[in-house]
């Protein structure tokens, strides 16, 4: 969501790092770019200021400017103001307390709270191995209870059955009674939203509050709204007292300002970012890799834990093992592709590799999206077992076949197994390196020319 930002960033840096040496002049011509880059995507005017102040302070010392690299230098100083900026706190969800635990979410209709709510109680749930109880407290947007259930089901969530006629007072008290009788860990509340914030609103989620006393009250927010965002965090915390904030859509083509903004104008951080549609996709908001996206250094440790998440281990080790012995087979890459689909999408897996922002026309070019790896699976599926251990067998008239059984083309096949040749023909090449020459393989394929494979031994597009 910062991609316009980051931009702007890494074009005002590049010109400062060429230098090799700083006047003070240089860094308040660089600085006032800085700050008009922060207005443009939407940061809070007072927050803008603090930053270039604090950025300031630091840069223009004469240990910077003084520096071998004081470009450098300077970059590193704004990464560092970025991480306060954007909070230290520990993005963790608390749980402290006498189970049932409440989590209260607060926010205003169509920010996401709902299928938030569900996200949360499946993260928990699986991360945290908590019995979670869902409950909404929605008694005026149609069929919202009924959504809430929905999602529940999707998820494995329980969600406490509604009563046609309950007030939301009422359903808490409910929630959490039912929650101390059948041993749940965690009852997340979800409130009702409106169109815009009303004195009737706020009074109803205080008293909720009261009636719940919740360790966590997570006010949701949609990225995508800038300013109004801020403002929204500001009215909620002061009226209702919020302990963390979720943003909703990060994905989303927005400025990215008020992610930056909230913690300081609403005196709480952010905890969770939802990134994408699926069930699964609600993440730790963390300030230093955030912080590094948003200065295009990537975010590799994000990388490694969306790999975690689809990839277990002992499929990995397996999986290792095929490729030192040289054993690689296009059966490992359909399930290489499958995996990196779970990951999420790949113009955002892309986003997370270090200096995919300076590689954007290279991507745009190479024309990579999600239908891709669809068309990619499908041809191998569209081959048969004997195929797909020997490709070498793959002639014309099977290509054929092939790319008539995928709904794809004999160039589409061609391409594919030109890719997996290469893939393979590196693996036997660090086979014999032993473990050592894995890494090595698989550290060319992540950062070798556009189109490297996402993950170890992954499909090469381009």
């Amino acid at each position: 969501m910062f991609e316009n930002l980051t931009d702007k960033l890494s074009a005002i840096f590049e010109t400062l790092t060429k230098r090799g040496a700083l006047k003070e002049a240089d860094v308040d011509a660089a600085l006032s770019e800085v700050r008009v880059a922060l207005l443009d995507a939407d940061v809070a005017l007072p927050v803008a200021k603090d930053f270039i102040a604090a950025v300031r302070e630091r840069a223009v010392g004469q240990e910077v400017l003084r520096s071998v690299t004081p470009g450098q230098m300077v970059v590193k100083i704004v990464n560092d103001e970025l991480v306060n900026m954007l909070g230290t706190d520990d993005g963790g969800i608390n749980l402290v307390g006498n189970p049932p635990v409440a989590i209260l979410m607060v926010g205003l209709q169509g920010s996401g709270k709902t299928t938030t709510s569900a996200k949360l109680g499946l993260r928990l749930t699986s991360r945290e191995k908590k019995k979670v109880l869902l409950a909404s407290l929605d008694i005026y947007r149609p069929a919202a209870q009924q959504q809430l259930a929905t999602l529940g089901e999707q998820t494995g969530v329980r969600c406490l059955p509604s009563v046609l006629g309950e007030q939301p007072v009422a359903i808490a008290k409910r929630a959490m009674q039912m929650a101390r009788l059948e041993a749940f860990d965690v009852v997340i509340l979800d409130t009702a939203g409106r169109l815009h914030i009303d004195t009737e609103l706020m009074a109803e989620v205080a008293q909720v509050r009261d009636a719940a006393e919740p360790v966590e009250t997570l006010l949701v927010a949609d990225a995508m709204t800038g300013q109004d965002s801020v403002n929204l965090a500001r009215e909620f915390n002061e009226k209702v007292g919020v302990t963390g904030i979720v943003l909703t859509r990060v994905d989303g083509d927005a400025r990215g300002g008020a992610a930056l903004s909230m913690r300081s104008v609403a005196g709480c951080p952010v905890k969770l970012m939802g990134t994408g549609e699926t069930m699964e996709a609600l993440e730790t908001f963390n300030a230093e890799r955030i912080a590094g996206s948003i200065l295009g250094m990537g975010d590799i440790v994000g990388l490694v834990e969306k790999a975690q998440q689809v990839v277990e281990e002992e499929d990995a080790e397996r999986m290792a093992k095929k490729m030192l012995k040289g054993q690689f087979t296009l059966e490992d890459m359909a399930e290489q592709l499958a995996q990196v689909k779970k990951m999420g999408s790949l113009e955002g897996l892309l986003s997370m590799m270090p200096g995919a922002q300076k590689m954007k026309n290279q991507i745009a070019e190479a024309d990579i999206d999600d239908k891709l790896l669809g068309r990619q699976e499908a041809i191998i599926r569209s081959m048969t077992v004997k195929e797909r251990r020997n490709p070498k067998i793959i002639k014309a008239s099977r290509r054929k076949r092939i790319a008539a059984g995928s709904g794809t083309s004999v160039q589409e096949v061609n391409k594919l197994l030109k890719q997996f040749l290469q893939i393979s023909s590196m693996m036997k090449k660090a086979g014999k390196m032993g473990k050592r020459g894995l890494m090595s393989a698989m550290g060319g394929a992540m950062g070798g020319r556009m189109g490297g494979g996402m993950m170890p031994g992954g499909p090469r597009f381009g």
